[in-house]
This record gives C-alpha cells, structure tokens and sequence, in this order.
C-alpha cells in the first residue's frame, strides 16, 4: 500500500456497496398506510347502515387513496431501490385486502352481485398463489392487460361505492362489466405464462443435471 488515494495515481476508487433498503422507507410506509386504511373504509362504508350517501362518499375518499398509494409506492421502490422483502408481500396483500373488502361489502349491501365478487376475488388470489407456485423458475411481469384491468377494477368498484343514479348507474354496470372481462382473460393469460415458464424451468433444471 502506497498510501496515495486511487483517484491520485489515476485509478479508480472502489464503488461503495449500496446498502440494502430498510423496513422504514416512503414505499413501505404507504404499503402500511394502505393496509390501515382497510379497516378504516369498512367502518365508513357499513356506517348508518350503509346507505348514507355521505358516508359512500367518505368510503370512496378513503378507497381512492389506497388506490393512489397503489399507484406510488411499487414506483417509488423501484426508482429509489427502496424494494424490501416486507414490501415484496405486504404490497400485494395491501392491494388484494382493500380490493377484497370494497366488493365484499358491496355485494353483502346487494349492491353487486355476489358471483362479480367471487370471479375477481378468485382471479387475484389464484394468481398471487400461482406467482409463488412459480417464482423459483421466475418472475410473471405485469402485463398491459393485467394493468388495465387494476384500472377498471378501480374505476368500477369506485362508482358502486358512490351512490349513483340514472345514466351513471348504468355506466358504472359496464365499466363493471369490462372489469371483469379483463379479469378472466388477464387471468387465463396469466395462467398460460405461468404453465410455460413452469415448463422451461423444468426443462432447463433437467438439462442441468
């Protein structure tokens, strides 16, 4: 060792190891604040009945939020190198359980019918089953389908919260059905890639030995 600073006899100095995120960062703080907010939206959707349309309207304040965190929190964790194991699983039940309570609710107020509820509930916790069913053969990336029918879920469930009527009732019952549509194929599709990288992992892991 000469004692001389890399940089000064025209090296170059060793990059620091960028250290690992911790629990407590933004993306994981609005993970969290997504799943309090469940319990939150439930009390504020079932409150005085759950017919108030003021209360409805306090419900789809709170639903919105948790869908903009939504929105946020995976970006922020991949733009900042923010990603944890905490957030790899709290995210996606964060958004499965907001989900899940919005439709539950509605269909035990008969406002959607309770097979809408159990084709979507059954599409996104098959498909996070089967993500981990495969993970040790890869990763299913997000499709274009799979983010348009986060979309429509969002727009549709949030229309049923708010108490509509006339032309915006009948809207919301096809952006509804459009949802739901793109739920079953998005799933399907899902399905197959999964069925496909199953194979070629067992393909290759065969070839290894």
């Amino acid at each position: 060792m000469t004692g001389v600073p890399a940089s000064a006899t025209g090296g170059h100095a060793p990059a620091a190891a960028a250290r690992p995120a911790g629990l407590w960062n933004i993306a994981n703080i609005l993970t969290m604040a997504r799943l309090l907010l469940v319990p939150g939206f439930v009390l504020l959707m079932l409150h005085n009945g759950g017919y108030d349309p003021a209360w409805r309207s306090f419900a789809w304040a709170a639903f919105a939020v948790a869908m903009i965190t939504d929105l946020f929190d995976g970006h922020l964790a991949r733009t900042y190198n923010l990603v944890t194991d905490f957030g790899k699983i709290a995210d996606p039940i964060a958004d499965k359980a907001i989900m899940g309570a919005a439709l539950i609710c509605l269909s035990a107020l008969d406002d959607l019918p309770w097979w809408v509820t159990g084709v979507i509930l059954f599409r996104e916790i098959g498909i996070t089953l089967m993500r981990f069913w495969v993970i040790k053969h890869g990763v299913i990336p997000a499709s274009r389908g799979g983010k348009m029918k986060t979309l429509a879920q969002g727009v549709a469930v949030g229309m049923y919260i708010l108490a509509l009527t006339g032309l915006l009732a009948t809207a919301r019952f096809w952006v509804m059905a459009v949802a739901v549509v793109l739920t079953v194929a998005t799933g399907l599709d899902y399905v197959r890639q999964a069925v496909v990288l199953r194979r070629a992992g067992r393909a290759a892991g065969a070839v290894g030995r």
